[in-house]
């Protein structure tokens, strides 16, 4: 069989397959008519749809700031547990909860409708504002809680908030991909929307903190088959981020692991350069020995330390020596 006839017959199949399951489509989170005021309470805040996002409080003395902790995809809450341990100790209020799909929300293991999730970033940060007025009010987020993070201060008018930090955020856009698993996540998505690979065979090294990741993996709540059709909704998420960092006009974080086999250094250098261009204040912090699970690779403490800095001072002095202003991680990082 000559290279024409098998590439025909390739096609042939794929179109055959795509006919037979041309009515799977992606399945999202049911969408709610409910309307009501949103709430901050003791252990969730409820949204204005009634849905309720799990949340823990780590509540400081003679607190001088107040943080939003965003945890990554497939992760929950726990993910910032240790980070805000340690600020409440620095007299930092610290918000961690549940993004909506994941950890103990309703509907776990869904992708929820377009902007939702952005706007429960929101509607928190207005419920912890109200909460702590005279506090200045900082958002981070690690992972896909990055990329949430980026999009939303693209695409909202947040007023309440001082500043924001992404920590190795998933911007991992399709056109940064192979080609063949953009093809692969398209097929799938709509012969098999509801398929749940595990992830075997994709290895990556995704942290230097073995016994943490030991602990990921046994906790019921870390989500380990992810149905096909929410990667295809973080797919959907990545490709807005990586320009959102253009439209971001806060002041903005940006720390990287240079080991980080996940988000690879081609995203997020094309990340980079975009917040270059907008009217954001940036600062990028490199760790020469981070991973991607900055927040609890072994070196997280110098994580914490530089946040804390970041909300402190504007000064420069963080723990890694490699920390660039906008104009310089082209030549020097990027374009090494």
């Amino acid at each position: 069989m000559n290279k024409k006839i098998r590439i025909l017959a390739i096609i042939s199949i794929v179109v055959a397959i795509l006919s037979l399951f041309a009515c799977s489509t992606p399945k999202y989170q049911p969408v709610s008519t409910q309307r009501l005021s949103p709430d901050l309470q003791e252990g969730a805040a409820i949204m204005a749809d009634g849905y309720r996002l799990p949340l823990n409080q780590h509540i400081a003395n003679n607190a001088k700031a107040v943080i939003i902790a965003l945890h990554g995809f497939n992760d929950y809450r726990n993910a910032f547990k240790p980070l805000c341990n340690y600020i409440a100790e620095q007299n930092i209020h610290c918000y961690r909860y549940d993004q909506r799909g994941f950890g103990e929300t309703d509907h776990r293991g869904l992708w929820p409708s377009n902007g939702e999730l952005q706007q429960d970033l929101v509607t928190l940060s207005k419920l912890v504002k109200q909460q702590h007025p005279s506090l200045p009010l900082y958002v981070i987020g690690e992972s896909m809680g990055g990329a949430v993070v980026l999009t939303t201060f693209a695409e909202n008018n947040v007023t309440d908030v001082e500043g924001i930090a992404v920590l190795a955020p998933a911007v991992w856009a399709r056109h940064t991909q192979p080609w063949y698993q953009q093809f692969a996540l398209w097929l799938t998505v709509r012969i098999a929307p509801g398929w749940k690979p595990t992830g075997k065979g994709f290895e990556r090294v995704v942290s230097d903190n073995n016994d943490m990741l030991r602990e990921l993996s046994k906790d019921p709540l870390v989500i380990k088959g992810t149905r096909v059709d929410t990667i295809y909704g973080l797919n959907n998420l990545m490709d807005k981020a990586i320009s959102s960092a253009a439209k971001v006009s806060t002041k903005g974080l940006i720390l990287y692991g240079d080991k980080d086999e996940l988000i690879t250094k081609k995203p997020t250098c094309e990340m980079l350069n975009n917040a270059a261009k907008g009217n954001g204040n940036w600062r990028f912090v490199l760790y020469s020995h981070g991973y991607h699970m900055l927040s609890r690779d072994l070196q997280a403490e110098n994580v914490y330390k530089d946040l804390i800095q970041w909300i402190e001072t504007p000064a420069k002095n963080f723990n890694e020596e490699i920390s660039l202003d906008n104009n310089e991680w082209q030549t020097e990082y990027c374009n090494a």
